[in-house]
């Protein structure tokens, strides 16, 4: 629905983009907010892990938890997200997260300046099956996103 040039949308409504095995939902992109920022929904399913140990070299992230819980690692600190908690991921700082729990947790993800949309989609359009961990550094290389494993996994 839009109002005024812009538009209203219910929870879990948006572009779906099925990547990293997490449900992740488009709310607003670039174009609507002239590459400000990016607004993602997220439900992370139950006992399940997020992406690996990454850094975003061009853009901020915050969360904000609005059901269940999760687990998230934010440059050696660890922190437990709760209903209402909010938490600012800023660039060039390694972190992941995860669902450890047996329950849902949905979250927002705030990503400024826009652009994540664009590194999810690349994913989502990668050929289903096992993914190559090259093409995959590749596509995070395009976006401005590092790897972090811990050197026993590398």
């Amino acid at each position: 629905m839009t109002l005024g040039g812009g538009y209203f949308l219910p929870s879990r409504e948006g572009r779906q983009i099925a990547a990293i095995g997490l449900g992740i939902t488009l709310k607003t992109d670039g174009k609507s907010t002239q590459d400000a920022y990016s607004l993602f929904e997220y439900a992370i399913p139950a006992e399940t892990s997020g992406p690996p140990p990454h850094v975003h070299t061009r853009e901020d992230e915050s969360f904000i938890c609005l059901a269940g819980r999760l687990d998230v690692h934010l440059g050696g600190e660890d922190f437990v997200l709760e209903p209402g908690d909010y938490l600012f991921l800023p660039r060039d700082i390694v972190h992941t997260f995860r669902n450890s729990y047996k329950e849902e947790s949905r979250v927002i993800s705030v990503v400024s300046p826009a652009g994540l949309e664009g590194y999810y989609q690349a994913l989502a359009d990668m050929p289903p099956g096992p993914k190559d961990i090259n093409v995959m550094k590749a596509i995070m290389a395009d976006f401005g996103i590092e790897l972090r494993l811990p050197p026993e996994v590398s």
